[in-house]
């Protein structure tokens, strides 16, 4: 059984063999004549009318196939295109077939009709001769070779076989089998085709997947042979080294490109060689490449069989990437220099070499703080405080110089650090240099607002002192400048090491005090003008250490900040005062502060709401002062909580008002109930009218928005006297009245000063006496 050509072989070579039946005109019409000559010497010969029959016939045959070939070149049939081709396969197999049955009729008739051997030797010799072309131009059609060699061999079978002679079946069984074996050699030639087709096919298809993979492989490509030449190259690796080879690829030695390129300066000469080794000595390994410092590319060098192939990775992102995870782990990605970790690093290197040189050297390290920081980024912006971040670096760069290592640590903090051979005075001169280098205030995004730091000193020629021993001396020494004024320097001494110890004492006996009442209460009164009575008492912490005696709240109360205990003193005041006030009268109210830190990391809501639970207080004897850094700081937070404890009648106070930056903006969005004014604005009122006129506007001010107004600082009867002339003053809170008490002490001025009708003046005298 034969399989169509069509269906074992692809379309490109099946429409080729088609045109191969179709091809040689000339083969065909010498065949026809050659047998139209046999067959009409046979005629000739023997008169046989059969034979000249068949001679015609021959000639109305070649007629037939070379139209038809002739029409078949005129097609232009496409490559591909196997339906036409099969169209014209069918036609050839019928003009093949006449063709086939001709010489067929002509051995048939010669041995079954004629009888004569001349004819009979004529019609098989030219037969098999032309059976021996049908094959060598057939082989690739399996049906059509077929069809000619089954109608030739059947009918020279017949032929011979009525012959009915011995001679001629031995005749017949000698020139049957050569026949029909002509198409088992037809068909060993059509499967050294196929398969060279297929072969070729796969050849083919492997190429092209190689180039399909060689063209969409992300890495460049290169393949040298045995002499170092370039054999193979993908159009990524031409691309990549388009500077260093240029067009053409193929055919030159790579080494000598790579050194080309190296003595030109497009790639360094120390990776040049490198590479240019491994491709010499056949070796494997990986070389990094930097093309004209813009590229970055690694090759992977591969060698077998005096073979080498290059892998081309271009890996310049990846460096940038490294180099930018590098310069983050190393420095300030806002400011650029280097950070608290590298800084850290160059230094101590720079403390051992110094430990190890010689004598002599002297090490100063400078941290410098931003003043009042804080308030630029809450009022102006974190965009504005980096810009200020940004032109400090550069201020303390240009101040300074190269002779120090200059970082920033982090927040508004940076440190410079310098060692060699200096003295205190140019360690005072670098710290004026950079006091002056502020002067100048900051211009940002429009902005012009003052430029200030403070700054912490510290030096040291003893070779056993570390980084670490370093900073917290300047840290000290930064915390002392801090302390007394701001924008200024202080340089380390040896009593704030004790004061700092001193401090580290009390941060943790603060806590131990807390949980074991080691505090106490101390209640300042606050007297209402018209009545003359204690209308509130401010309730303030104290602390008496059993060691080291009254610790001031101006000392503890920034620990408590520091350390987190804040809102456990707020929290611990606020039950204790309001214990307290359930045994005053009823129309005397408790005030407790409430610090920024409480609304940033406390539940302040729950610590009132909780103390008023606990004693039965009303909320409407309860008083909460808050101040501007405490609304600056957490101003939603602050309002919604605030809004929350008024609604409930808990009063709230703007305290210490006039000592902040946005006072009226808060009083207009707050739902404060007083206003308590500052001393600032009292203590001059005797000495300066304008002092005194300022007082009364404010309280002015607060009356017209149905404010409570108290004064705070009131130490003289003469201060009181011009408050109630001049100003429409509520409440007077100060030293006049008493100084904080003890809580059974203020209770017996409460009573004391609602029992009597006398001058407020007179009370605060009898109060102070005792």
């Amino acid at each position: 059984m034969f399989t169509p050509a069509r269906k074992s072989m692809p379309a490109i070579d099946y429409v080729s063999i088609v045109k191969s039946v179709y091809g040689d005109r000339r083969a065909m019409v010498l065949g026809a004549l050659c047998c139209v000559v046999g067959v009409s010497t046979g005629a000739i010969k023997t008169g046989s009318p059969i034979l000249w029959a068949i001679a015609v016939a021959f000639v109305l045959v070649a007629i037939y196939r070379y139209v038809d070939m002739a029409r078949f070149a005129r097609e232009q049939i496409q490559p591909e295109d196997a339906a036409t081709a099969a169209k014209w396969e069918v036609r050839a197999t019928y003009g093949a077939t006449m063709f086939a049955f001709l010489c067929g009729a002509w051995c048939f008739s010669s041995f079954v009709f004629v009888q004569d051997p001349t004819a009979e030797i004529l019609s098989m010799v030219t037969t098999v001769g032309c059976m021996v072309g049908v094959v060598t131009r057939n082989f690739g059609l399996d049906r059509l070779l077929t069809i000619q060699l089954a109608i030739a061999v059947t009918l020279i079978g017949l032929g011979v076989l009525l012959k009915n002679d011995v001679y001629h079946w031995v005749l017949g069984g000698l020139m049957l089998p050569m026949l029909v074996s002509f198409r088992y050699l037809a068909a060993d030639v059509r499967q050294v085709l196929l398969n060279a087709v297929h072969s070729r096919v796969e050849a083919k298809r492997l190429a092209s997947q190689l180039d399909a993979a060689l063209e969409t492989m992300q890495h460049g490509l290169c393949m040298l042979d045995e002499a170092g030449l370039i054999a193979v190259s993908n159009e990524r690796a031409e691309a990549m080294f388009s500077e260093l080879v240029g067009q053409q690829w193929k055919g030159r030695p790579l080494a000598a490109i790579i050194s080309s390129a190296a003595a030109s300066g497009l790639v360094p000469q120390r990776a040049a060689e490198q590479l240019i080794r491994m491709i010499n000595n056949q070796r494997c390994g990986k070389v990094v490449l930097n093309i004209a410092d813009r590229q970055h590319v690694e090759v992977t060098v591969s060698s077998a069989q005096e073979r080498t192939v290059l892998l081309f990775e271009d890996i310049t992102e990846r460096v940038l990437t490294e180099e930018r995870i590098n310069f983050m782990a190393h420095y300030d990605s806002l400011t650029g220099l280097p950070n608290r970790a590298f800084f850290s690093e160059q230094v101590k290197d720079s403390l051992e070499q110094v430990a190890e040189g010689e004598p002599g050297h002297m090490a100063s390290l400078m941290i410098i703080d931003i003043d009042d920081f804080k308030h630029v980024n809450d009022t102006m912006g974190h965009l504005i405080g980096d810009r200020v971040l940004v032109e400090t670096a550069e201020r303390v760069g240009k101040a300074l110089g190269s002779d120090h290592v200059i970082a920033r640590l982090g927040g508004d903090e940076f440190i410079a650090y310098r060692i060699g051979k200096f003295d205190l005075d140019d360690v005072d001169a670098d710290a004026q240099a950079l006091l002056h280098a502020f002067a100048t205030p900051f211009h940002v995004m429009g902005e012009v607002f003052p430029a200030a730091v403070s700054i912490g000193v510290v030096t040291s020629r003893d070779r056993a002192d570390d980084l670490d021993v370093l900073m917290t001396r300047a840290d000290l020494a930064l915390y002392k400048a801090k302390a007394n004024g701001k924008s200024q320097s202080q340089v380390f001494r040896e009593e704030m090491d004790t004061d700092y110890r001193r401090r580290q004492r009390l941060k943790s006996e603060l806590k131990l005090a807390l949980v074991s009442n080691g505090l106490n209460l101390a209640y300042q009164p606050i007297v209402d003008l018209k009545t003359r009575r204690v209308t509130s008492c401010e309730a303030l912490a104290r602390w008496t250490h059993p060691e080291l005696g009254v610790i001031p709240p101006s000392v503890f109360i920034p620990i408590a900040e520091e350390t987190g205990l804040i809102s456990d003193i707020t929290d611990w005041v606020l039950r204790s005062a309001a214990r307290e006030c359930q045994q005053w009268p009823e129309n005397v109210s408790v005030s407790v502060n409430v610090s920024a830190r409480d609304f940033r990391s406390a539940d302040v809501r729950g610590m009132v709401e909780g103390a008023l639970a606990e004693t039965g207080l009303a909320p409407q004897r309860l008083e909460i002062e808050v101040t501007e850094t405490a609304l600056i700081e957490n101003k939603d937070v602050a309002s919604s909580i605030l809004s929350q404890l008024a609604a409930r009648g808990v009063g709230i106070a703007l305290d210490d008002f006039g000592t902040g930056y946005s006072s009226l903006s808060y009083l207009h969005a707050m739902p404060f109930t007083k206003l308590k004014i500052d001393r600032i604005f009292v203590m001059d009122i005797l000495e300066s009218p304008r002092a005194l006129k300022l007082l009364s506007n404010v309280a002015r001010m607060g009356k017209d928005i149905n404010l409570t107004v108290t004064a705070e600082g009131v130490e003289t009867e003469e201060q009181l006297n011009a408050i109630i002339e001049s100003t429409a003053v509520d409440q007077i809170q100060g030293f006049l009245f008493g100084v904080p008490l003890p809580s059974h002490r203020v209770a017996e001025l409460i009573s004391r000063m609602a029992g009597e009708s006398r001058h407020p003046v007179q009370a605060s005298k009898m109060v102070n006496s005792r």
